[in-house]
């Protein structure tokens, strides 16, 4: 069964342009070392909850916007393969530039799908 690195991150207004780019070049690095897919979303319709939501989990202020992403691989063994060559890439670190986002309220995990449909 496939695996899964899932993020949820705040992203300021005025920086998804660059986040969109940087999404870019690292999503064709992932493709590259066997990554299945690569998936950004912008928060469309993602209320500030009350007890608990995207915006609330990330810390989102009002000049940031909720993204959501992942990663999908054949399974945890590609995952760990896939990611030690990214990590080891160095177009990673040397194209990618300054972050246009604050990392330490980026959210991430992998998930072991139980159901495949």
């Amino acid at each position: 069964m496939s695996y899964v690195d899932g993020f949820v991150l705040p992203v300021p207004k005025q920086k998804l342009d660059a986040y969109k780019e940087l999404a870019r070049k690292a999503g064709a690095i992932w493709m590259e070392h066997g990554a299945l897919a690569f998936v950004e979303c912008v928060g469309d319709d993602v209320p500030y909850g009350e007890l608990t939501s995207f915006p609330r989990a990330v810390q989102a202020t009002e000049d940031e916007i909720v993204v959501f992403s992942w990663i999908l691989y054949k399974s945890r063994e590609d995952r760990d393969t896939i990611n030690a060559k990214v990590m080891a890439d160095p177009r990673l670190s040397k194209d990618m530039g300054e972050m246009p986002f604050d990392g330490k309220r980026m959210i991430h995990g992998g998930f072991r799908p139980f159901l495949e449909l």
